[in-house]
């Protein structure tokens, strides 16, 4: 089979490989005439990632038979970290010796070649989950509110009631309250079917957000009362970019 892949900003490439290794360390993508696709738990089954980069977010791209690719995250990010601002990177894969070429392209070319692995994995369907609140804010605003969060507590809390969204969180020694209403800058849409509100971890919120930040501006955040949450940044050229996260379950009201 045929597969290569070239993209002309290479950090973007680099910047959605991240994004995804926020959560899990191997991947394994369906690769086929319209893209790659790639749905995985993280290892213990708290957050779950749904990523798709379509044909048209390449300038080139062949694909003429459906394959896996199956790789080691960290070890691929060691090569597409190398990448300038002003190169290219063109991917291919061999399937007779099952590596994976990863060829920076600027003003010189660079040749890295990574050995695909054999996951043995389970297909993960999307969750079916009915959403009760629907936030649309801006990526700036979600990382910032987590690293205030951060001076208290390692969870926050989710909550919304009609024409508010708000986070916080509380230790017995700090809380923090940040509340956006419909006036606010940074709320770009809000729908409450009814009140709610999740508790969730910091650590996998961090991460996410961290790394999804460099290639997304907005997010919409999704939940209902502890129930998971749904992170879908915002993606051009039909790319999708979405994140579940399990709640903490801390209260029967």
């Amino acid at each position: 089979m045929l597969f290569i892949a070239k993209i002309a900003d290479g950090r973007r490439l680099k910047n959605l490989m991240t994004a995804i290794a926020s959560l899990i360390e191997e991947a394994s993508f369906d690769v086929s005439s319209d893209g790659l696709r790639l749905r995985a738990m993280d290892p213990s089954h708290v957050a779950m990632v749904d990523f798709e980069l379509s044909k048209s977010s390449f300038d080139e791209y062949e694909c003429d038979a459906d394959t896996r690719l199956d790789v080691n995250l960290s070890e691929l990010l060691k090569f597409l970290r190398r990448v300038e601002s002003d190169e290219s990177i063109e991917l291919a894969f061999d399937e007779k010796t099952a590596k994976l070429s990863i060829i920076l392209r600027g003003k010189y070319l660079r040749k890295f070649t990574i050995s695909t692995l054999e996951i043995v994995s389970e297909k993960v369907p999307t969750p079916k989950i009915t959403f009760n609140a629907k936030a649309r804010v801006t990526t700036a605003f979600l990382k910032n509110a987590i690293k205030d969060v951060y001076t208290v507590s390692d969870h926050l809390k989710f909550e919304v009631s009609p024409g508010k969204f708000i986070i916080r969180a509380s230790r017995d020694l700090g809380s923090v309250l940040i509340e956006l209403d419909e006036k606010s800058e940074t709320l770009l849409n809000l729908k409450v079917n009814a009140p709610s509100k999740a508790t969730f971890s910091l650590s996998y919120l961090n991460e996410i957000v961290g790394a999804a930040s460099a290639t997304s501006d907005i997010v919409t955040i999704e939940f209902s009362t502890n129930m998971p949450v749904k992170l879908n940044f915002e993606m051009p050229n039909q790319e999708k970019l979405q994140y579940f996260i399990a709640p903490r379950i801390e209260e029967t009201e």
